[in-house]
């Protein structure tokens, strides 16, 4: 079974989560890459899309000069609320979104960022030309993408639990959707096809995973991800709840890095490419 329609949907308990495990454990380092980045550009106005619960938003408001405008975009509300929930430095214009039609006029953004959301897009090279179309000559596209599985510890150890739990038909969420888009050459292919004419730069960033334990880590996969609707759709058939496959998760983690704080790898691309 593949659920690709899953894949997108953060909702219900998933931002909360999400924000409060998955945000330290694996995206603040990258945010703080990503808007140190876009500050060194001194852009005007930037475009920021999928969100997500901010934290790169949260990054950049600290960072960008205090006339900057920040728009900030999701495709799911719910995940906009909580950003807006927990707030930001200065003022941000939060606006629900869907990348692959952006509702802003043509040349309107000196800057386009997008942290971890290009992999979810349905039609990468469009969602480019729209990133594209919106940017003002001379503004730069940035954005970054986890690389393979296999270099980003974590998420390995809890796809392989789950396929454990789920012999027959284990949850690949993880493998198929934030770590199925690495291949450089497939990139700029995506990107010239949305009309980017520029070679894009692509720099590959690796960084730590910290968690308190190996159960905050596994929470953090198995319940604030969209891999937590395919582990519950699998266990309603299966009679597997939600919790008995954290705590499978939980105990691989454990027998991999140990019973106290947990460390891993993370790995990742970061991408620019200027119109």
């Amino acid at each position: 079974m593949t659920a690709p329609g899953f894949d997108t949907q953060f909702a219900g308990s998933i931002p909360e989560l999400y924000d409060q495990l998955l945000v330290p454990l694996i995206f603040e380092p990258y945010a703080d890459d990503l808007a140190r980045r876009v500050a060194a550009l001194q852009p005007l106005r930037v475009l920021e899309t999928a969100a997500g619960t901010g934290v790169v938003t949260r990054a950049m408001a600290g960072l960008l000069p205090a006339g900057a405008a920040i728009v900030a975009t999701d495709l799911n509300q719910p995940m906009l609320d909580r950003a807006a929930a927990i707030g930001t430095a200065r003022p941000v214009q939060w606006r629900q979104a869907d990348a692959m039609g952006l509702p802003f006029p043509d040349a309107n953004f000196d800057a386009v960022v997008c942290q971890f959301g290009v992999m979810f897009f349905p039609d990468k090279a469009h969602a480019y030309a729209q990133a594209r179309r919106v940017l003002r000559p001379g503004g730069a596209f940035i954005f970054n993408a986890w690389d393979r599985i296999e270099e980003n510890e974590l998420a390995q150890a809890v796809t392989d639990a789950l396929a454990t739990v789920f012999p027959t038909d284990p949850p690949r969420f993880m493998a198929r959707t934030p770590h199925g888009y690495h291949d450089e050459e497939a990139i700029a292919r995506d990107l010239a096809q949305g009309g980017f004419a520029a070679a894009p730069r692509i720099e590959l960033v690796a960084a730590r995973s910290r968690a308190e334990s190996a159960a905050a880590a596994a929470m953090a996969y198995c319940q604030g991800t969209p891999l937590r609707n395919e582990i519950e759709a699998r266990g309603a058939a299966q009679g597997v709840s939600l919790a008995a496959a954290t705590a499978a998760a939980a105990k691989a983690i454990a027998q991999r890095f140990g019973q106290g704080p947990v460390d891993g790898k993370v790995q990742a691309r970061v991408v620019m490419v200027v119109k």
